[in-house]
């Protein structure tokens, strides 16, 4: 604030001060805010002095964050903070993007502003998508189930079989591997209606990756793995995925299968409900070795430097690989090694610690009762803005897990000095090696996971879901007290205090 304008702050509270406005009672009358067009006054404050809305000048007010307000109207301009400039910055080396991502900017390249506003309104969006009912237009369905399991497989066949006998003419893509398995038993689906053979088609991932919007919706049978491999089919756009629990745990499939003629029709014709899902966007950065440089000119880099150092905008230090988007979790261990694994561990524009351990587990909130909960990280609701940072056998006694805002920007690498490689995956698939140099990027996805409902509950079953999984919080109920005891307990005390009595006499 200015010289100038402490100067007349100072003078009108001074002003009112020796004002009679304070202890009289239509001064305090004077105090009360009433909103425009309403009769009632709503609340109390001090930062109004009259009854009337206050004019484009602000005389009256003798509020010091009024006062600052209006320097800003008046046309006065600050200098732009080392902080602002960050905000502007895109979060990591603007060197291109991976090919299967197409024209899309990635989130790793967003400024902190603008990951700030993609996190906040995919949060909005979520609560509002809780609080109504989508109405779609069911003609593609997408089947995904367990080749492994021929259970499974065979109720692929059988919710096939239904979907193909029904009124509505549905469009039905399974697994192209399906159509020669003696599970599915695909002359069995399509018997005694040839219409059924151009409406049964087989998809592959790469159908998955160029046409994601071919699809209305996705049914999973199975368990919550999945689940996620529809999120690893989807890297961008996900049709809403209603799952059928078929499988141990259960965290993301919410629907009973022996139920679904009830449930699908349903679904379709009455509307669904939809919870998104925030996803992690991994980034694989691989270091760029410079010409002319030797095995131990190469070690004597500094990652520090070149992420958050003087070469933090020189973007020929690293290239981009590849990029994943992932609902469960990002790891990074030892992998094969004996040896414990060095990571550098960046946040933003700082430099958070180094780690040696069996490695580091990125989780979503989605994830914390994955592998995040296995190593000892907190559990935490799938509606949380977070991102859940859990060591793997930590090599010291105080590395606490530790849960940061989603709209940080994390990169964590293996230091040129390192001894050994680093591997890490994305949920579980696509194991790869990162080389001393090399660090993989983490922020939050652009496109998040749609998992349907069940029409008649408005939030998600999170806790009822921890608590038939895992026996969370589940012991033996305490027995209350009996009236007989309570009587026990007080002869036994009276019987104490006459003993005492009795010896006081002696």
């Amino acid at each position: 604030m200015s010289d100038r304008a402490l100067e007349a702050l100072a003078e009108r509270v001074s002003a009112r001060r020796e004002s009679d406005d304070f202890g009289s009672d239509e001064g305090r009358q004077a105090l009360e805010v009433i909103f425009e067009g309403q009769s009632t006054p709503r609340r109390k404050s001090s930062i109004v002095k009259n009854m009337s809305r206050p004019g484009a000048t602000r005389n009256d007010t003798s509020c010091f964050i009024h006062s600052m307000l209006e320097e800003k109207e008046d046309g006065t301009r600050h200098e732009k903070s080392i902080e602002a400039e960050h905000q502007e910055r895109p979060a990591d080396k603007a060197s291109g993007t991976p090919p299967q991502h197409g024209d899309h900017m990635q989130s790793r390249l967003l400024t902190k502003k603008q990951l700030s506003d993609m996190a906040f309104g995919i949060r909005e969006l979520s609560k509002r998508l809780g609080r109504v009912k989508l109405m779609l237009k069911v003609k593609n369905v997408f089947v995904l189930t367990k080749l492994t399991d021929a259970t499974l497989c065979a109720q692929a066949a059988e919710l096939t079989k239904w979907l193909l006998n029904q009124e509505a003419q549905y469009t039905v893509y399974v697994q192209d591997k399906l159509r020669d398995m003696k599970s599915f038993d695909v002359d069995q689906i399509l018997e005694g209606d040839e219409s059924k053979t151009s409406r049964l088609k087989y998809w592959d991932e790469e159908l998955c990756r160029k046409m994601p919007h071919k699809f209305d919706i996705v049914l999973a049978l199975g368990g919550d793995g999945t689940v996620l491999f529809a999120s690893l089919l989807f890297q961008r756009i996900v049709p809403p995925v209603l799952s059928f629990a078929l499988g141990s745990l259960g965290f993301l499939t919410k629907f009973d299968f022996k139920r679904y003629p009830a449930i699908l029709p349903r679904a379709f014709n009455d509307g669904i409900t939809v919870s998104l899902r925030l996803r992690f966007e991994g980034t694989i950065m691989r270091s760029i070795r410079r010409n002319g440089d030797s095995d131990d000119d190469h070690k004597q880099r500094r990652l520090d430097e070149e992420l958050i150092g003087a070469e933090a905008d020189d973007h020929h230090t690293h290239k981009p690989e590849a990029a994943y988007h992932i609902l469960n979790e990002i790891v990074l261990d030892r992998g094969p090694s004996g040896s414990m694994v060095s990571l550098d561990v960046y946040g933003d524009e700082e430099c958070f610690t180094t780690i040696a351990a069996d490695g580091l587990i990125v989780a979503t909130p989605t994830g914390s009762t994955a592998y995040n909960m296995a190593a000892g990280g907190s559990l935490c609701h799938p509606d949380n803005p977070v991102i859940l940072l859990t060591a793997i056998a930590a090599h010291t006694l105080n590395f606490r897990p530790i849960i940061l805002p989603d709209t940080m920007v994390l990169r964590i690498g293996v230091p040129y000095d390192a001894r050994t490689s680093a591997w890490t995956n994305f949920d579980g698939k696509y194991r790869t090696e990162l080389k001393p140099g090399d660090y993989v990027t983490i922020s939050a996805s652009r496109f998040p996971f749609p998992g349907v409902l069940p029409l008649n509950k408005r939030s998600e079953d999170w806790i009822e879901s921890i608590s038939r999984s895992f026996d969370w919080n589940s012991r033996t109920k305490q027995k209350p007290y009996t009236e007989e005891k309570k009587k026990d307990e007080t002869e036994s005390k009276e019987d104490g205090e006459n003993q005492e009595n009795g010896d006081a006499k002696a």
